[in-house]
């Protein structure tokens, strides 16, 4: 796949995206679901808001081309600019929460916008969807029951990662002694994974020193030169986010630190991140819940029905990338809870306090993946009303000859270490803010 230029890319799609209103449809807004798509065309983190705003909006153009919508219920939406900043996200939350028949969920595609926005959607019942990150203890549904983070949250990945860590070091035994670095980007979703990083240090033995790296990213030069004179570890956690991923790369082939030994979340595993790096990203491994490319039916639906119209969001060389796929991952998760909530409440609009009763019964299963022409494209998981989270598993993939290239099958995650730590904090806050745990076995 030829990914093109990535800057070009972002600033064509951001182009696309504004300005800022609803798609003009003839049908009357009564009769048609509500989707919001709140995202971040402009700033510094474009290029990938770029692609999970215009995969999602790409998806529902298939869903209602192909299909009529859901059901006979055909879906319109309205794009909001956020910049990546929280106050923006509630503006946007607000702005869009009274649409149509009412906002079925709600997708803050930041850590720190999830923040900002959770209890002001609790209080609506809206249902907040964050599927590969967010807050982590919200995995307990029990405490928060509009707060989704879905698939696989930060510390059930971070397992992931160190059992990945551990299978490179012959076994987890051998990780006793063992140096790891943990750069990370210096915001609520740069930090959320340091308490399982120390947790699982005392566990395995290993010594981990965590390095913040300051918005936008640009400046790495002193906090490498510490990583590779004084700390001098054996692997480095890549925990960045938009230029700050390139940047890394390049630091740390100025400073010879091998990129086979670099291993990055799921937000520093893109061809936003690593095209920009040139060769000081060969090598590089990162994790990921699905992979790249376009050879999946779903996408070639979209191809057919939204681009071969020239209908499209996006320039068609991002088709198949990474953040494009998991806009299409992150669109099929949200569509079939739209369509689950139908089959219960009635083939019309959903509202978020319906949607919430869908996904808490929410089953994505290895048949239904392959139905929605998504095989191989994510894995199977399922939500309840006490785990939000769901337990999908990680692969993870290295940056060869210019494209991704899987180099695992899906790993479990560690939910017999994240599953009590999640349990101590969503206690604790439920204490601090005065909140009744539900009782799951009412729930139906």
């Amino acid at each position: 796949m030829r990914f093109g230029n990535i800057v070009s890319a972002g600033m064509f799609a951001a182009a696309l995206a504004l300005p800022l209103a609803g798609q003009a449809m003839a049908q009357d807004e009564k009769d048609m679901q509500f989707y919001p798509v709140n995202a971040y065309w402009t700033g510094p983190y474009a290029a990938g808001g770029s692609a999970f705003g215009g995969g999602m909006i790409d998806y529902m153009k298939m869903l209602n081309e192909r299909d009529g919508g859901i059901n006979g219920v055909k879906f319109f939406w309205e794009k909001c600019e956020t910049q990546y900043k929280n106050d923006r996200i509630v503006e946007c939350y607000e702005r869009m929460k009274n649409r149509g028949a009412g906002m079925p969920l709600f997708h803050p595609m930041s850590t720190g916008g999830t923040y900002a926005i959770f209890e002001r959607a609790w209080k609506d019942k809206i249902p907040v969807l964050t599927i590969g990150y967010g807050r982590t203890d919200a995995s307990d549904g029990r405490v928060f029951p509009y707060l989704f983070p879905m698939m696989t949250n930060y510390w059930s990945q971070n397992t992931a990662k160190i059992k990945f860590i551990g299978m490179r070091e012959g076994g987890m035994d051998k990780l006793k002694g063992v140096k790891i670095a943990n750069i990370h980007h210096d915001s609520a979703y740069g930090k959320e994974t340091i308490p399982i990083l120390d947790e699982q240090a005392k566990l395995y033995g290993f010594e981990v020193k965590h390095y913040p790296v300051a918005h936008p990213g640009l400046d790495q030069k002193a906090i490498w030169l510490q990583v590779g004179r004084q700390f001098k570890p054996d692997w480095v956690i890549l925990r960045g986010w938009g230029v700050m991923n390139p940047t890394a790369l390049k630091e740390a082939q100025r400073i010879g630190f091998p990129r086979e030994k670099m291993v990055g979340v799921w937000w520093s595993g893109a061809e936003e991140d690593t095209v920009p790096a040139g060769g000081a990203a060969e090598g590089y491994i990162a994790a990921g819940f699905h992979p790249s490319g376009t050879d999946f039916p779903v996408i070639q639906d979209i191809i057919k029905h939204v681009y071969d119209k020239d209908n499209g969001e996006l320039p068609r060389e991002r088709l198949g990338s990474i953040y494009y796929n998991r806009a299409i991952v992150w669109a099929i998760v949200s569509t079939e809870a739209i369509r689950d909530a139908m089959a219960m409440f009635g083939n019309r609009p959903v509202i978020g306090a319906e949607v919430q009763q869908a996904l808490e019964q929410f089953q994505m299963t290895d048949e239904r993946i392959k139905s929605l022409g998504a095989e191989n494209l994510m894995p199977a998981f399922s939500v309840t009303c006490q785990d939000h989270e769901g337990g999908a598993a990680v692969k993870f993939q290295q940056w060869k000859d210019g494209k991704w290239v899987e180099i695992t099958d899906w790993i479990e995650t560690d939910d017999g270490l994240v599953r009590p730590m999640v349990e101590k904090s969503a206690a604790a806050y439920s204490k601090e803010k005065g909140t009744a745990m539900r009782d799951c076995a009412s729930v139906s």
